[in-house]
């Protein structure tokens, strides 16, 4: 049977790369500052204030660590979709991570909160993704057809 999603995982993993770039972008200030249009955040500190509320049982400094942890990962899963390496693994961790991302959020700020970040979108495609059989147009199609020759 031939594989009918090429294109679309293609441009799946693009979408879903990209949203894990574009908050990291905004959180660092690369986007703007805060009070332009579509800037959430603006910088580290607004970001860190933001991500208080949904981890208000930990104190500043653990809450800096988790941004950072957070931030790392978001980087990592989204360069490694777009380009295509690890993808399956790429994808599952960020269907894990928007998993806390939804939890944390309903928890402490309504079901609302990760709703209006379309955390659920992404976290369904994420799984979405990590479920295709191939990824084509990627490095590990590359590497694999490199293996085999």
């Amino acid at each position: 049977m031939e594989n009918s999603f090429k294109t679309p995982q293609l441009l799946l993993r693009f979408a879903l790369g990209i949203t894990f770039l574009t908050p990291v972008s905004d959180r660092l200030g690369i986007l703007g500052p805060m009070g332009e249009r579509n800037i959430e955040w603006g910088n580290w500190n607004n970001f860190i204030d933001y991500t208080t509320t949904l981890m208000p049982f930990l104190d500043r400094p653990a809450v800096n660590i988790m941004g950072s942890i957070a931030t790392i990962a978001e980087i990592v899963i989204g360069i490694l979709l777009i380009v295509g390496y690890k993808t399956k693994y790429a994808a599952i961790g960020g269907c894990i991570l928007t998993l806390i991302f939804i939890l944390s959020m309903t928890v402490f700020k309504g079901i609302k909160a990760p709703i209006n970040y379309a955390v659920f979108v992404t976290c369904t495609s994420s799984l979405f993704l990590s479920r295709m059989k191939s990824y084509e147009w990627s490095l590990d199609q590359f590497m694999t057809k490199s293996k085999n020759d």
